[in-house]
């Protein structure tokens, strides 16, 4: 599967879900230990920890109590724990997402009601017991690869996005179960993302073992997984991996943030191989990006707002707000009902908002909406993953069709705009048209496809 050239941001941070289902559990009751506890180490315990990488920690009581209004107030407003993927009035997803972040109702109301009620302790006697805090490191890797070079970033300057490119060793043929990233740096490590260059193309690209990029990497290859603060290792469906072979290379492209001082990082990168083929080959797929239409097949770029003359045209104007462009996707050659296990969406910092829906061919259904992003963050940026067996995923087959709607703000109402505006030296906005750089937007979604051994390779968009 050949990569599209595209420019990926954050991919947001997973917190492995715990918790217990027995009606013969105490129930949880708003102090300390009658649940909160519980509540924010299963929610919040990836990253607001005591070292870990949230500003503050929420894992012991007096840090808790200090932070709790600050605490309920992102959460009353959506901003935490980080989840784009929401249910909306025009998508209801119909599988639950693995690693789901969202409190429930009844989750958010315990944390209100002890937030005003002046946050009490209750009874250690009668705690509930803590769910186990997320595991965020692969338990013994196959391979682990550290950057060649440690890389300095400057203070008080943008933010930077560089490329380290890794051998990880290969002497026959392998599959990926698993991936992460170690960040060597966390007070200037803002996101990774990790890249399969199939036959070692990254090497020409680099010297000491890196290169710039802001753009992703123009190589033979896929992504593979991605980091955040707070991440667990990036896993597939059990039975499922990605294929490995002598000769490639693993790309890295961090995104530092810029410290107040210099800052010194030399990251690594860890990933869990098997030899064994398994019953699936997985791969993620870069769809959509598309600059015209084909009306042959009405794939492509749809009309929209502001096309001239010369048909659909991606063009979003200085200063409008709620612009869309609609892309659609059909692969007519499939020969196979590809099972999809992980679904994202990648805007830049025009974007509000993503809708990706699968229509189908034989007519069964109108429609089914795969993910909504409604409040889109650049800078929490994931894939979401099916919490369903392989048998029951949704499938992509020939003549079905991915309808993928992108909204934007291009106005200085948009603080992401603003922001970038800032970066560029500039102090209005500017027509936004599609590309790869800070100030060009992009209408991509990202699925994880699994296909039968020997058979990935075939499913090239």
């Amino acid at each position: 599967m050949r990569m599209k050239r595209i420019a990926f941001g954050v991919w947001a941070l997973t917190v492995a879900a715990c918790g217990t289902d027995s009606a013969t559990d105490p129930q949880p009751v708003a102090t300390w230990h009658g649940g909160i506890h519980a509540l924010l180490v299963e929610k919040c315990g990836g990253c607001h920890t005591d070292g870990g990488a949230g500003p503050f920690p929420l894992d012991d009581y007096d840090s808790a109590v200090e932070m709790s209004g600050r605490a309920l107030g992102a959460v009353e407003d959506g901003i935490m724990p980080p989840w784009g993927a929401q249910d909306t009035d025009e998508c209801a997803p119909t599988r639950p997402w693995k690693d789901d972040l969202r409190l429930s109702d009844a989750e958010r109301a315990l944390l209100r009601e002890w937030v005003l009620t002046d946050t009490p302790l209750g009874d250690p006697a009668t705690a509930i017991d803590l769910p186990q805090r997320p595991s965020l490191e692969i338990t013994d890797p196959t391979v682990s690869r550290t950057f060649q070079t440690a890389f300095t970033v400057m203070g008080h300057r943008p933010d930077v996005f560089e490329c380290f490119v890794l051998d990880p060793g290969i002497t026959e043929k392998a599959w990926i179960t698993a991936a992460q990233v170690t960040p060597g740096t966390r007070t200037i490590a803002h996101h990774a993302l990790v890249f399969l260059d199939k036959v070692g193309a990254s090497e020409a690209l680099a010297t000491d073992g890196h290169f710039p990029c802001f753009s992703n990497p123009d190589i033979d290859g896929s992504l593979i997984a991605a980091w955040a603060p707070g991440a667990v290792p990036a896993t597939l469906p059990e039975g499922a991996g990605i294929p490995i072979k002598p000769g490639a290379r693993i790309v890295v492209q961090m995104h530092y943030h810029a410290a107040a001082q210099a800052e010194i990082d030399q990251s690594s990168v860890q990933l869990s191989l098997t030899n064994t083929q398994p019953e699936y080959e997985a791969a993620l797929a870069l769809l959509g990006n598309f600059s015209k239409l084909d009306a042959a097949k009405n794939t492509g770029l749809m009309p929209g707002p502001n096309d001239g003359a010369n048909g659909p045209e991606f063009l979003i104007p200085a200063g409008v707000r709620g612009h869309t462009e609609t892309m659609v996707y059909k692969h007519l050659d499939v020969p196979i009902a590809v099972p999809v296990f992980s679904v994202g969406a990648h805007m830049h910092y025009v974007g509000t908002d993503m809708r990706i829906e699968r229509t189908f061919a034989d007519g069964s259904a109108d429609r089914e909406c795969l993910l909504q992003t409604p409040k889109w963050d650049f800078n929490w940026q994931r894939t979401y993953r099916y919490d369903v067996p392989i048998e029951e995923l949704p499938t992509i087959g020939a003549g079905d069709e991915i309808v993928m709607r992108c909204t934007y703000d291009n106005s200085m109402n948009n603080e992401f705009v603003v922001d970038a505006l800032k970066e560029q030296g500039l102090e209005v906005p500017v027509p936004v048209q599609l590309g790869e750089q800070t100030l060009d937007e992009m209408c991509l979604g990202v699925f994880g496809v699994l296909a039968p051994a020997g058979l990935i390779d075939l499913l090239d968009p």
